[in-house]
């Protein structure tokens, strides 16, 4: 999304930075972990492939990506390589029934040091206030594999309802609407500074 490639979001411990050329190679390496590819629902793809997404997500209108730095390791050493654990999506799209903008949302750490230490949560949460106040998204939804409890319970945590499983997929579906309760507990939760990258 071309929208958010002049923008970094700060946060207490993380920095979301948009995805770009030279986070490829480091991203690659992660997805060939079978482990992450089992979390993620993904298939591995060749270097190649991966430039090739990468630029999709920069282009598409549909999609919105940040990478995640841990902000303390980035202020030790100013690179963003070394200091990238993972990744935080949205998927765009129109509700037919209600005209709702919907945005399904993804987050991963794959640095297995950074994970357990809220870097997932504050991620999503800055990425949930950006898509609210800049993208005008009126509902999340989050696909989780019904294996990964850690996902599950972050998301109900983050006041997100159950609505659908799929047995065949072993896949649920959560839900969170944007209401202007939501909102107040947001703005509770994490305070959101953009500035340009």
């Amino acid at each position: 999304m071309k929208i958010n490639e002049h923008i970094k979001l700060v946060g207490k411990h993380v920095i979301l930075v948009p995805y770009e050329a030279k986070h490829v190679p480091k991203y690659h390496k992660w997805m060939q972990s079978t482990e992450l590819q089992e979390l993620t629902a993904s298939e591995p793809l060749t270097l190649e492939e991966e430039y090739a997404m990468q630029r999709s997500w920069r282009e598409d209108e549909d999609k919105c990506t940040f990478l995640i730095l841990c902000r303390n390791t980035y202020e030790q050493c100013n690179d963003e390589i070394i200091a990238l654990v993972g990744d935080t999506n949205l998927f765009i799209s129109q509700d037919y029934e209600t005209g709702e903008k919907v945005a399904e949302a993804e987050i991963m750490i794959a640095e297995t040091q950074a994970r357990g230490k809220g870097y997932g949560w504050e991620a999503m949460l800055l990425m949930m206030k950006y898509a609210q106040q800049e993208l005008s998204v009126e509902k999340f939804e989050a696909k989780i594999g019904m294996d990964n409890e850690k996902s599950q319970r972050m998301f109900k945590k983050m006041q997100f309802c159950e609505i659908k499983r799929v047995e065949v997929f072993r896949e649920i579906t959560y839900e969170r609407k944007v209401t202007k309760e939501w909102i107040e507990w947001l703005e509770q939760q994490v305070h959101l500074q953009m500035e340009n990258y």
